[in-house]
Parts: C-alpha cells; structure tokens; sequence
C-alpha cells in the first residue's frame, strides 16, 4: 500500500532535518586539537559547516527522492549506501558546528522540500539520468568542498580533516554513479544546478 511506503519515507525526512545524525565511523579529526581561533574565525568556520551541513540535508533529500523512483535494485542498494554516508557527513559537520558554537541553517526545511522533489523527479526519467544528476551533484560538492578547505583558518586542522573526507566519499559516489551508466547531463541544467547551489551557499552561510 501506499501509506506503507511513504510513512517510512516521511520518517527519513524528519530525522534528516530535525534529529541527531548517526554514524558509524569516527568524526574525522576528532582526535586533534581544538585550534586557537579568534571569535571571528570562529563564526567564519561555523558558517561553512553550516552551509555543508545543508548540503548534506539535500543530498539526503536527492537519494530519498531518487531511490523511491529508481526502477533497478543494484541502483537503489548504491543510492541507498550513499544516502547513508550523507547522513555520516551530516553526524560530522553538526557536531563541528556544535563545537565552535554555531548552529544549523533556518531554511533546512525548505532545502529537504526542494531537493526530495528535485530527486524524485530525476528518478522518474530514468536512472541514466538519474545518476547523471546524482553525478553531476557530487562532482560540484567536490568542487565546493575543496573552496571551503582554502578558506578556512591555516590552523583549523580539526574541520580540514572533516571536509577532506567528505570529499573523498563525494568522488566515490560520482565514479560509483559513472559507473552505472550515468549520462552526462546538458549544459544548461548544470549551469541551473551552480546557480541554485550559489543561492543556497549565501544563504545559508548567514541564516
């Protein structure tokens, strides 16, 4: 039946948004310490983990959407594995915001809406496309991960090495997508994808 899916699905929704993350493997640089930063690196750090930890709510969202709609199990079981890895990103960055006094983004409710929509329609044109996206997505946080690591504080080794390995699941995910058949997306939907991915990072970054 139909309420027999969506209950779960509604109950993966409020636990990506509203409650703790589990993970499985440790915090990278958890074991470090803390740098000495000024109030103002402090806030400028939290920020980018904020704006991470948003990222991670709307991969969460694309998977769901996706893997509610993908017609192959072997792709399914991928984007499900993936989907948990996000939630080890999103454990990750929560508790470096926590730790320098920061807190999560007001609009992750809104994010979780758009991008179980967005995944959810890209799933229904098929999984080449439906990994072409997810591919696509994931070569972009590579990019914006490794923006992120230039702008930290010199010192702040602890959430260097959070970023660093967010981006390693990240390119993993991509080749794993390529790897199924994944099909290059056009020109324009990439450029739609940047330009939305910009308005999330400004706003995020401040709220």
């Amino acid at each position: 039946m139909l309420i027999d899916i969506l209950i779960p699905e509604f109950d993966k929704a409020l636990r990506a948004v509203f409650a703790s993350a589990p993970t499985r493997r440790p915090m990278p640089g958890e074991d470090l310490r803390e740098a000495e930063m000024s109030e103002a690196e402090k806030r400028h750090v939290a920020a980018l983990m904020r704006v991470n930890h948003c990222g991670e709510i709307c991969a969460q969202a694309l998977y769901q959407g996706q893997a509610l709609s993908s017609r192959d199990p072997a792709v399914k079981r991928e984007l499900e594995q993936a989907a948990w890895e996000e939630t080890e990103h999103l454990n990750w960055t929560e508790r470096r915001i926590a730790e320098l006094g920061g807190r999560k983004s007001l609009f992750n409710p809104l994010w979780y809406a758009g991008s179980l929509a967005i995944g959810a329609f890209a799933g229904k044109c098929g999984d080449a496309w439906s990994l072409g996206f997810l591919a696509e997505t994931e070569r972009q946080v590579e990019g914006h991960l490794e923006s992120h690591k230039a702008r930290l504080p010199a010192q702040d080794r602890k959430s260097w090495e959070v970023l660093e390995q967010m981006k390693v699941d990240e390119i993993r995910h991509a080749e794993t997508a390529n790897h199924y058949g994944a099909r290059e997306l056009p020109s324009p939907i990439k450029l739609a994808m940047k330009l939305s991915s910009k308005l999330m990072t400004k706003l995020s970054y401040v709220a």
